[in-house]
C-alpha cells in the first residue's frame, strides 16, 4: 500500500468519535478504515444494481 503524507482539515470531534466507533488506534487509522468502508459500500451497491432482479437464492430452507 502506497502511503503519502497529506494535510487535511478534520472536524476533530467527529474524527475522535470515528476512532471510538471504528475501534481505530488513531485518527489516521479511522480515516483509512472509513475510506475502505465507503469504497466497499459503493462497489457493493454498483454490483447489486448490476444484478438487480437477476440473482436467485438457492439456500437451505427448513
Amino acid at each position: 500500500m502506497a502511503v503519502t503524507m497529506t494535510s487535511i482539515r478534520l472536524d476533530t470531534q467527529l474524527a475522535d468519535e470515528a476512532v471510538k466507533v471504528l475501534g481505530a488506534k488513531s485518527r489516521t487509522d479511522a480515516v483509512h478504515i472509513a475510506l475502505r468502508e465507503i469504497v466497499a459500500l459503493k462497489r457493493f451497491k454498483k454490483l447489486m444494481k448490476k444484478y438487480e432482479g437477476k440473482a436467485t437464492f438457492e439456500g437451505y430452507i427448513d
